[in-house]
């Protein structure tokens, strides 16, 4: 198989004649085979990961995403992306900074899901005042 990780701004992993992929989705993990029928799953916060002939395993720590399988092709496209040889530290970080930035961003849509509604209220005043 053919791998490609996606991040924004680069493409982090771009790798040949890979075996195995093991990948973390929101309904838990589950590896992949060349041989494996075409799939797409959306990506939970977790490890990721390959082996080739070559190189033997190899661990990303990636935040959610999106992992698309079209024959040979592997296309993993991630926000956030860290690789390593300590399976440890890589969970950490997940843990860390993936899960965090998670809770982040629900925050600010929790502030701005409120300045919506407040606006909406105070429209609505108005319009009955008008």
């Amino acid at each position: 198989m053919q791998l490609k990780v996606l991040m924004p701004a680069r493409v982090l992993v771009e790798q040949d004649n890979v075996t195995r992929i093991v990948i973390e989705t929101l309904h838990g993990s589950f590896g992949i085979l060349p041989h494996r029928l075409d799939c797409v799953a959306a990506l939970a916060p977790g490890i990721l990961i390959f082996e080739t002939l070559n190189a033997g395993e190899t661990f990303l720590a990636v935040d959610e995403g999106v992992f698309v399988k079209t024959g040979a092709q592997v296309l993993v496209s991630v926000r956030n992306a860290v690789g390593g040889a300590d399976l440890g530290k890589l969970r950490q970080t997940v843990d860390r900074e993936f899960l965090t930035l998670d809770e982040r961003a629900k925050s600010v849509r929790t502030a701005l899901a409120k300045l919506e509604s407040d606006f909406a209220h105070r429209l609505l005043e108005l319009s009955r005042d008008a």
